[in-house]
């Protein structure tokens, strides 16, 4: 008898959760749409890194794991940055909630593709470069949204934007600095100015 699996069931339900649940937006955002937007800059900090910076790192895999990237949010929700890191205690806590939820996805695949899907679904499983890009990417993603809500008026996103200037000073890289100054500056521009 053939094995029913509810595993893209559950990925389907990642456009039913919100991004930013405590702020105010002029746009909502899901975190189906933001892994995609994830996918679209790991996969360009890939390409930066090896063509301007000697790297060698394979971006099509950096864009599966950014796609993949939040899928345990179907599990757990989006939990507002300020609640999963308001103290060490609770942010590690989250990070096993994570876990579980990541193992819960993964046991929904069936089992003869378990190890295919287990580096994009397990945290972990990829190498700490392909991690951090990812990281940064994401990170960038939260950056751009800012710029977007701050340019269409709202300040909700002002203190947001401050604290992930800081974050990307952290993750610091040339592919990342490239990204920024070449694609950034365009999501504070209206749709004539880009045209």
């Amino acid at each position: 008898m053939h094995q029913q699996s509810h595993f893209f069931a559950h990925l389907a339900r990642m456009q039913l959760i919100k991004r930013w649940p405590l702020m105010r937006s002029v746009s909502n955002e899901n975190i189906s749409e933001h892994s995609l937007q994830v996918a679209f800059v790991a996969h360009a900090l890939g390409v930066i890194k090896n063509k301007k910076f000697s790297g060698n790192v394979n971006p099509e895999k950096l864009a599966v794991l950014g796609m993949y990237h939040d899928t345990s949010e179907v599990l757990t929700g989006d939990l507002p940055t300020p609640v999963k890191y308001y103290n060490p205690y609770i942010a590690k806590e989250y990070k096993k909630i994570e876990a579980a939820a990541e193992e819960k996805l993964l046991s929904m695949v069936p089992e003869e593709f378990r190890e295919d899907f287990e580096p994009f679904l397990i945290s972990g499983k990829c190498s700490e470069e392909e991690h951090l890009m990812v990281k940064q990417a994401d990170c960038i993603c939260a950056y751009l949204k800012c710029l977007e809500e701050l340019s269409a008026g709202n300040h909700e996103f002002a203190a947001a934007k401050r604290n992930l200037e800081k974050t990307l000073q952290q993750r610091d890289s040339k592919e990342m600095r490239y990204f920024l100054r070449t694609f950034a500056n365009s999501f504070e521009l209206t749709l004539d100015e880009i045209s």
